[in-house]
């Protein structure tokens, strides 16, 4: 669905809920995917997303929530009764509790894993052996899967009654379950159908180790010009498949992960979360971000009587901070990418610098130049022009290079350099632009 799209359907959906008619459900929920109802269902108020919910059809609710984001699928549990709740975790899969499990109470957790069949709690109990951000837990534990002994003809007959999506390999074990390697499905239909499928092996076919990060693995499968890859334990026994719509979905979770850690967010934050639980989240990045203000305002206060002489000096500050700032985060950004893409290390690291120190140079003459013939003709003072020209090429220059140094040191302390590297660049930028500025100012002006 089109973003546009969305957007009208929302507005339309919410002018049916304030007539207090909800009959339009069945046809939103027959012309969309369950993605973009999970989307609509976020950006409904948490009264008109329970009631919007309690009237998709019950083969829809539980695959609905489980596509949603945590914090938003956590309203949804906490809102409805508790009867309800025990009908639909009735006929829960595993799958489907992995996704959910963070959101339910260990009651309902009980609950449902108490109903399933012996296949889906060995499944679930697989997936738990491994971290949630290891492939292991993830993967699809249902690929085509046939002993290497399997005569062709046999696996012919089998593929017409099951072929699941992102599948163009069939899995090949031995007697074990180890992995043997994988044969091309269009092979089978020109070979004899007396020989044995391990006859037609791929032996060299890449794998997945289950411990492997699940982010790694997906640029892995994206990049493998495969549509599944198999996902093995240490010992080479084949767990199960990690496919190509999964490692999109993945890789997109990442991307907006990056983009709400950049806001010191978490990306499971609900539109409509309840006020003291969104307050308190972003309460310890604006808490931060205040000890960095005063910080630089520690720094700005040692030129007190500078600024008390120099008015200007004052007017022209937030140009300082305001250039070093933009041109850092654009630099931040740059390293963040190539730092989650893997394309940064030690070999390229220096000609990176030199490439960011002539950058940063080349950007800061130009907007010296602009800046103080600007400043001069406004101040009638060329002495503050050549001040602030000075302190923006300075400011410029380390805001390139601290834009590099700043991510890739977190990233070697294993923080995440898209959630904390914005306000630590911040302040070191304000500090080096205002001690710059301020101390040419007292040197050259007074």
């Amino acid at each position: 669905m089109q973003t546009s799209e969305r957007q009208e359907v929302i507005d339309d959906l919410l002018s049916k809920v304030d007539q207090g008619s909800l009959d339009v459900v069945q046809d939103i929920e027959q012309a969309h995917s369950l993605d973009s109802l999970a989307l609509l269902l976020e950006a409904l108020p948490l009264t008109d997303r329970v009631g919007f919910w309690e009237q998709l059809s019950s083969s829809l609710q539980l695959p609905v929530l489980a596509e949603m984001r945590d914090d938003a699928s956590e309203a949804i549990i906490r809102a409805v009764d508790d009867d309800q709740l025990h009908a639909l975790f009735a006929n829960l899969d595993a799958d489907t509790l992995l996704e959910l499990q963070d959101v339910l109470t260990e009651p309902l957790l009980e609950e449902a894993l108490g109903r399933m069949d012996s296949e889906q709690k060995q499944r679930y109990a697989s997936a738990q052996q491994y971290a949630d951000n290891q492939v292991g837990h993830w993967c699809d534990h249902q690929p085509l899967v046939v002993p290497a002994k399997t005569k062709i003809n046999v696996v012919l007959r089998w593929l017409r009654r099951v072929m699941p999506k992102y599948c163009d390999h069939v899995f090949v074990v031995d007697s074990r379950g180890f992995w043997v390697g994988a044969v091309p499905i269009h092979q089978l239909f020109g070979a004899d159908g007396r020989l044995k499928i391990s006859e037609l092996v791929r032996d060299q076919f890449p794998s997945l180790n289950a411990r492997d990060d699940i982010y790694a693995s997906a640029d892995k499968v994206a990049n493998s010009e495969e549509i599944a890859l198999p996902v093995l334990d240490e010992g080479g026994l084949l767990i199960g498949r990690f496919d190509l719509g999964t490692a999109y979905e993945m890789q997109a979770e990442r991307a907006e992960a990056q983009i709400m850690a950049s806001a010191g967010l978490d990306e499971d934050e609900d539109l409509f979360s309840p006020v003291m639980k969104s307050a308190r989240n972003r309460a310890l990045w604006l808490g931060i971000n205040l000890m960095t203000a005063f910080l630089a305002s520690w720094f700005i206060g040692l030129f007190e009587a500078t600024l008390q002489q120099v008015v200007a000096l004052a007017v022209l500050m937030p140009v300082v901070a305001s250039m070093g700032g933009i041109a850092g985060s654009q630099t931040l950004t740059l390293i963040v990418r190539g730092l989650a893409l893997g394309q940064i290390s030690k070999a390229n690291l220096k000609p990176l610098l030199t490439k960011e120190f002539k950058v940063g140079l080349f950007n800061g003459i130009l907007w010296a130049v602009v800046i103080g013939v600007i400043a001069g003709y406004w101040f009638d003072s060329w002495g503050l022009g050549a001040v602030i020209g000075s302190a923006i090429v300075a400011n410029i220059i380390s805001a390139a290079l601290a834009g590099i140094f700043i991510p890739v040191l977190l990233n070697k302390l294993k923080i995440d350099p898209a959630l904390s590297g914005s306000v630590i660049l911040t302040t070191v930028t304000d500090i080096v632009g205002f001690v710059a500025f301020l101390g040419l100012g007292t040197l050259f002006l007074l």
